[in-house]
């Protein structure tokens, strides 16, 4: 049975049982590479290049592959209310302590009511999913469902800059590794998720159709190693 949390977190609504997830090496890395008030930082300069200070604050907003929760907590300080969480690790979401409405879930099979959310947002999910071709699809579709007309995606992800080009280059130096922790940590993160990660970045004219043919494109740019995203659901 699913652990249970303390009461004065959110429960969990388990729409499956979950993974135990992760893979201790990446996992470690991740916790090294920033703090938690780092990350929320960063969150919420992602969130501003987006337009999120002109979001409605009373919009529905589903942090979809939310992990431990950070940017539900960024957006929490940003003045939003309506927020929920859906990832598939049942022990990162246990990380969470907020008011967000958690889901433990599978990204491609949500059980959100149609057209229900104004907002979803994806930062560093889709490089995660096996099968990109087609599961990006089905998460995308799963999303346009769960939208409401005119609701808005929010995509960032990594993408094959010259500056990402760079630090991969710089990654591969085991001198600079051992004398800079932060290349180190995102070196093994890239190589505890090799397959998945450089298959999303050797997929970008495919990644590309596939939000432009569904959304109306407000807002995107390819910058400093990542990909931003802002748009608008077609469907009608």
């Amino acid at each position: 049975m699913p652990e249970q949390r303390s009461p004065l977190k959110s429960p969990i609504t388990y729409w499956v049982e979950g993974s135990p997830c992760c893979n201790k090496r990446w996992e470690a890395a991740y916790k090294s590479f920033e703090t938690e008030e780092e990350e929320i930082a960063k969150f919420r300069n992602r969130m501003t290049t987006l337009g999120a200070l002109q979001w409605n604050k009373e919009a529905r907003i589903v942090d979809l592959f939310c992990g431990s929760g950070r940017n539900l907590t960024c957006l929490e300080k940003l003045g939003f209310q309506d927020l929920h969480g859906v990832d598939l690790s049942p022990r990162l979401l246990g990380q969470y302590d907020g008011p967000a409405s958690l889901y433990c879930g599978d990204a491609t099979d949500l059980k959100f009511p149609d057209s229900w959310a104004d907002i979803f947002i994806v930062q560093g999910g889709f490089h995660h999913l096996p099968n990109l071709t087609e599961n990006l699809e089905k998460c995308v579709g799963e999303i346009l469902r769960v939208l409401r007309p005119g609701g808005r995606l929010v995509v960032v992800e990594p993408w094959l800059t010259p500056m990402l080009r760079f630090v991969h280059w710089c990654s591969f130096n085991k001198v600079l590794r051992r004398s800079w922790r932060k290349l180190d940590d995102f070196a093994t993160m890239t190589e505890e998720e090799e397959v998945t990660y450089f298959g999303w970045l050797d997929s970008p004219g495919m990644i590309e159709t596939i939000f432009r043919s569904r959304f109306h494109v407000e807002f995107m740019a390819k910058r400093r190693g990542k990909f931003m995203f802002r748009g608008r659901s077609r469907k009608t």
